[in-house]
């Protein structure tokens, strides 16, 4: 298995230059293809005096749009020119889509002919980022595996230490189906579940030791852990477990809808993707 599409998703963000980094190793790994969308969402509708009151009114939000597309346009321009550079250092194929519209609707769009699509962490300082719940947006209507790069630290490397957060899930079933091509070629992969109280009715989950089971017979020599559901919350143990090993990608269902998972993930997926400290690989 191998990630032969890859696609990239640039925002103007932080982190924008560390996305496209690992995304292109992604590709170089895999003998991939790479596309990176720049998702452009300045259209409005035709301004008019009868709407704003005034000829002078009209003509300074007119002023402002242009003023705004020159900007984005020249960041286009930069991301565009660090985008080739990327694929030259790489050694690897790809291209440049520019489309104008919803960075929600685009994003989902495209991600849907990618094996897996590579987005940032919202940037709450990015003026650009009008869509706060993209990478949730895109994760729960694409039908594809998400990689969400955070928007601050450097990144050295991703997949050679993976924390696999179960539970037993479609959802994280899924993501771990997903993230095969990364643990296959993973030098250690840890498997963490949570023991919940007695009172809480699991529904036939199994133990984190059936899914190592499972990944072994893919030649994948992982271990199991298991940790006391406690009152810290499960994202903020997921994230500490992951800072303790050192691993550099975590993988874990996104938004189920189970009865079990309300008790034992409730909120995990939004706690990591607000407070992410290394890139998390999520499937819904």
């Amino acid at each position: 298995m191998a990630y032969k599409d890859i696609l990239v998703l640039f925002d103007g963000g932080r982190g924008q230059d560390t996305r496209l980094r690992l995304a292109a190793e992604l590709a170089r790994r895999h003998q991939g293809y790479l596309t990176g969308l720049y998702a452009m969402e300045l259209a409005a509708a035709p301004i008019t005096t009868s709407a704003l009151g005034s000829y002078a009114e009209a003509e300074a939000v007119r002023s402002a749009l242009a003023t705004a597309r020159e900007a984005a346009s020249e960041l286009k321009a930069a991301a565009e020119s660090r985008f080739r550079e990327a694929l030259q250092r790489a050694a690897i194929q790809g291209e440049w889509r520019v489309l104008e519209g919803s960075t929600v609707d685009l994003a989902t769009l495209h991600a849907r002919y990618a094996d897996i699509a590579v987005l940032g962490q919202v940037d709450p300082d990015n003026p650009l980022a009008n869509a706060p719940t993209l990478p949730e947006s895109v994760l729960m209507g694409a039908g594809r595996p998400v990689l969400i790069v955070p928007y601050v630290g450097h990144f050295a490397t991703l997949g050679k230490n993976v924390l696999v957060a179960w539970n037993a899930t479609r959802e994280a079933a899924r993501a771990t189906g997903d993230a095969l091509p990364l643990l296959t070629e993973a030098k250690t992969v840890t498997v963490l579940s949570f023991d919940p109280p007695g009172d809480i009715d699991t529904g036939g989950r199994l133990p984190a030791s059936h899914l190592v089971e499972h990944l072994r017979r893919h030649g994948i020599a992982a271990v199991a852990s298991t940790l006391p559901l406690g009152e810290v919350g499960v994202g903020d143990q997921i994230l500490s477990r992951a800072a303790d090993l050192g691993c550099d990608l975590i993988v874990m269902g996104g938004y189920g809808h189970s009865r079990t998972r309300e008790l034992i993930f409730g909120g995990a997926s939004r706690s990591l993707l607000q407070h992410m400290t290394v890139p998390v690989l999520m499937a819904h």
